[in-house]
């Protein structure tokens, strides 16, 4: 089971989101997702727990509590819908003139 974890403190570790999760049951694994730029945490992760019913006893017992301080989101994570992919954008809008 996918688990999506928000509003975290910029400070949490992976380690410490491991030991809040694994109350609840095995965790596979664990990604707090960085910046690429700044090296920064974003503020959320997942969280890959095998067991569903472990899972879901997380989720409803996790979401909207506490971590470090600050109330977090806890829920199924969903799938990322593939987007369109973005061109330039100065050919798409119909001023491209080819030269001669």
């Amino acid at each position: 089971m996918n688990i999506y974890v928000g509003s975290l403190q910029y400070d949490v570790t992976e380690d410490e989101l491991r030991s809040v999760f694994e109350a609840y049951g095995a965790v596979d694994s664990v990604k707090i997702i960085m910046d690429k730029f700044s090296g920064r945490s974003k503020g959320f992760g997942f969280i890959e727990m095998p067991n569903d019913e472990e899972g879901e006893q997380a989720v409803q017992s996790l979401n909207g509590s506490e971590i470090n301080g600050r109330k977090v989101i806890v829920n199924l994570a969903t799938e990322k819908k593939a987007r369109p992919r973005r061109s330039g954008g100065y050919e798409q809008r119909g001023n491209f003139r080819p030269r001669h």
